[in-house]
């Protein structure tokens, strides 16, 4: 063990490290704690006025922003954020909280290593390299692009981007669906702290590409801001449902690599998918038994990840691919993914590589991954609000019931959502779904005023209802409350 040096930090307290073999990164040096609960990093080179008033918000006004504020407690496990600046030997560096343990493989040839989301974003590396109890299923892989918008959501509400979102600078869990954003310092305020970094190439947006060969302080010149966040974004979310690069295809600009990658990812960037222009479609080797079936999106296409996303994907990469101001927003994304994630259906066949599937609105439902049909009967359930308290009209979201399905506040009442603002009161859970003795039931936990509309007779709470078609359920007598409308398929 090396020597445990004490550091000041600009706050005036004292901060700890062992000065032995330092972990390097792109541009800082990385020393643990005697605990290891947190590390200091370390800037090699010095940092001129600007990039010090830089990391003195970050530390300051913009934590103060993010972690102050209700909901506050939730930001803590999804960004890793520097807090404190520390001076030692004339160097500046920045104390950070260790990752979450969650965040490293155990076991295995990985063991010990970072869970960068490059592990999960291709093919190759998804199924040569992950051991089958890392690989995830669809619904944690949902909660991770859930958790990264979330995250991103609330750095552009401050006024921030990020302005590097890519998968060395996201870590991910898809055994518990955890994502976690690092690489804080170098935040862009514009027109205040202009990015240090243009991206990661495969996250860079296509204006940033086209435009780098351009001067600095060319006004055509195209530098990371919001709008290329969501491109970084939506790449993210592509990458982590379908294990492949949405741009990457098999048009080819040019033989020179240098000129190919700046045509295939800047201004001729073509969505692989675009269903009408087909220029871009991935060639492949029909017998690499290792990428399939990712590779081929004929086989898993990006519509299998239902409506909602299915529209944002469309916005992202065909209307808003080189028009940045039509790029679905984070928000956009956060909602899409809650009302999907409502959409799933476990697959019954225990050897499926996903385990669930969004159900695509057939009456004859088969897994995409799989190709396991559903067999029984198929209850959905579509959402109903009232602006008026007269007139019911449809909230497009919808409700797939299956055997320990859960129903929850933001499913009951129009103006509960489920984010970092939630009460401890609001998670949990109001009613549940069983299939017994040959029917649907849905059982009421803790709904005082809910009511069977077809019948005209109240549920009380810890008594059931079955599900027939046609039924109408009305959650609650609050303004607020939802009606729900059952459809019954028999498959």
């Amino acid at each position: 063990m090396g020597n445990i040096v004490k550091a000041n930090a600009k706050d005036g307290s004292t901060v700890e490290f062992v000065y032995k073999d330092p972990k390097q990164g792109g541009v800082k040096d990385v020393y643990f704690s005697p605990d290891k609960s947190y590390v200091v990093a370390f800037f090699r080179k010095g940092l001129n006025a600007s990039e010090k008033d830089r990391i003195e918000n970050i530390v300051g006004t913009y934590r103060e922003k993010i972690f102050n504020q209700k909901g506050g407690e939730y930001w803590k496990s999804r960004f890793c954020w520097p807090e404190k600046i520390v001076e030692y030997n004339g160097m500046i560096g920045l104390k950070v909280p260790t990752y979450n343990s969650k965040f490293f493989f155990k076991g295995g040839n990985l063991d010990g290593a970072e869970k960068e989301g490059k592990w999960f974003a291709s093919a190759k590396n998804y199924n040569r390299f992950l051991p089958e109890n890392e690989k995830g299923e669809l619904i944690t892989y949902l909660k991770i692009c859930l958790e990264l918008s979330r995250a991103t959501r609330r750095l552009h509400a401050a006024g921030l981007a990020h302005s590097d979102l890519s998968y060395k600078n996201c870590l991910v869990d898809p055994k518990t669906g955890s994502a976690c954003i690092i690489d804080i310092d170098g935040l862009v305020v514009p027109g205040l702290y202009p990015p240090d970094v243009l991206g990661t190439p495969d996250f860079i947006a296509p204006e940033v590409v086209a435009t780098m060969h351009l001067p600095m302080g060319d006004p055509k010149r195209k530098l990371p801001r919001r709008e290329t966040d969501l491109h970084a974004l939506a790449v993210l979310n592509y990458l982590y449902l379908f294990h492949r690069h949405p741009l990457r295809g098999g048009q080819v600009h040019d033989t020179d690599d240098a000129v190919q990658e700046k045509m295939e990812m800047g201004e001729k960037a073509l969505f692989i998918e675009h269903p009408t222009d087909k220029r871009n479609r991935p060639k492949f080797d029909k017998n690499d038994k290792v990428c399939f079936p990712w590779i081929d999106p004929s086989q898993i296409p990006y519509t299998t990840a239902g409506p909602y996303l299915k529209e944002l994907f469309d916005r992202a990469f065909i209307d808003g691919l080189h028009n940045p101001s039509a790029r679905p927003s984070a928000d956009d994304w956060e909602v899409a993914l809650v009302k999907t994630t409502d959409l799933l259906q476990p697959c019954s066949n225990p050897k499926c590589p996903k385990k669930f599937y969004v159900f695509d609105n057939t009456t004859k439902p088969v897994c995409p991954y799989c190709g396991t049909p559903f067999k029984g009967l198929l209850p959905v359930i579509d959402f109903y609000s009232s602006r008026d308290g007269k007139s019911f009209r449809p909230d497009n979201t919808r409700l797939m019931v299956f055997t320990g399905q859960s129903l929850y506040k933001w499913h009951t009442h129009r103006n509960i959502f489920p984010n970092e603002k939630l009460t401890e009161e609001q998670k949990e859970r109001v009613g549940y779904f069983s299939f017994y003795n040959g029917r649907w039931i849905l059982v009421n936990q803790k709904l005082p005023t809910m009511k069977n509309l077809t019948t005209g007779e109240d549920i009380p709470v810890g008594q059931g209802v079955e599900l027939t078609n046609g039924l109408q359920i009305q959650f609650s007598s609050e303004p607020s409350g939802r009606v729900a409308s059952v459809q019954i398929v028999q498959c």
